[in-house]
């Protein structure tokens, strides 16, 4: 049986909703076009000018060993307003509703799990409004509508944050669940000074700066993972090194100023937690980027004991 599989995703602009997906291990491709609707093989401006039921869409093509249906589903919901029944952001009308179009009865059971979920979690104070529906055919889109985040970046990011995506996405996605007075309790020190206000630990005399055993670091705060062992490096600068996150979805990042200096601050998505800064000068043979994380800002799961802590299914990025 092939395990090869694909998966539906309605999230607004389909621009948008290709770098999410795009470098997580086993995608095989992502396609940007249009499904849900009657007329067969659209064009861009008779969707837009609602003439044919379509919404904008991505059609993800995996390897359900090395990704699974739920974390895309995860990842989907913070790339979205899930909360929005009429379009995303800027973007209104029926080419740009939400929708998740399950494949098998298995997706469709994840993806309804998925989504009860987040409305127990009570995450945001309004309903999830994404409805779960049957795929139907998915016509993709013009050329030139692939890979747009790739082909036209400066474009792609005015258009990322002027929707209004980049915004909502930092404020409702991007923040910490857990009250000062729980993160003092539960924290230590050090932990709290690096992820609640933004400090940085001594080099050389942290914990995992020269720690190479398997298994993967995780956020101190939220228990998400950030990084793995597989890309961790010595770059000798006292801080751990990585080459990349876990995922493109577990961090994000700012201009940080502060000191004097220009640098890109790393923060997870997870819980908003301060973690380091990412710089250009690490092996340029595996991207050329260094990630230097303060050590108190993680947490490490050895590998044997991954399963044993609920992360088994993180075992693929080791």
């Amino acid at each position: 049986m092939s395990h090869i599989k694909k998966a539906t995703f309605a999230g607004g602009c389909f621009w948008c909703m290709v770098k999410p997906f795009d470098e997580l291990p086993g995608i095989e491709k992502v396609v940007v076009g249009y499904t849900g609707g009657f007329m067969p093989n659209p064009t861009y401006e008779q969707v837009c000018n609602h003439e044919t039921g379509h919404t904008e869409a991505v059609e993800i093509t995996y390897d359900e060993e090395k990704m699974s249906y739920k974390e895309l589903v995860e990842i989907f919901f913070r790339s979205i307003d899930p909360t929005d029944p009429d379009g995303q952001f800027n973007d209104r009308g029926e080419t740009y509703h939400t929708a998740i179009f399950y494949h098998d009865e298995a997706q469709k059971q994840q993806a309804e799990a998925c989504k009860k979920a987040l409305e127990d979690s009570g995450w945001f104070d309004k309903p999830i409004v994404v409805p779960i529906k049957e795929a139907m055919p998915f016509y993709p889109a013009e050329d030139y509508h692939q890979d747009y985040y790739k082909k036209n970046s400066f474009r792609y990011h005015l258009y990322y944050r002027g929707s209004g995506r980049e915004d909502f996405i930092k404020k409702n996605w991007y923040k910490n669940p857990y009250t000062k007075e729980e993160l003092k309790e539960r924290l230590s020190d050090i932990a709290y000074k690096v992820t609640q206000e933004n400090g940085t630990e001594m080099p050389y005399t942290n914990p995992y700066d020269a720690h190479f055993e398997e298994g993967i670091y995780v956020d101190i705060v939220s228990g998400k993972p950030l990084f793995s062992s597989k890309d961790k490096f010595n770059s000798g600068c006292g801080w751990p090194a990585f080459t990349k996150p876990i995922n493109s979805s577990a961090v994000y990042e700012e201009a940080d100023y502060s000191h004097g200096m220009s640098r890109i601050e790393v923060r997870s998505t997870s819980a908003d937690s301060h973690l380091g800064h990412v710089f250009e000068d690490g092996p340029e043979e595996l991207g050329g980027l260094r990630y230097c994380i303060n050590s108190a800002a993680l947490r490490f799961i050895p590998k044997e004991k991954m399963k044993e802590e609920g992360y088994e299914e993180y075992m693929k990025y080791i």
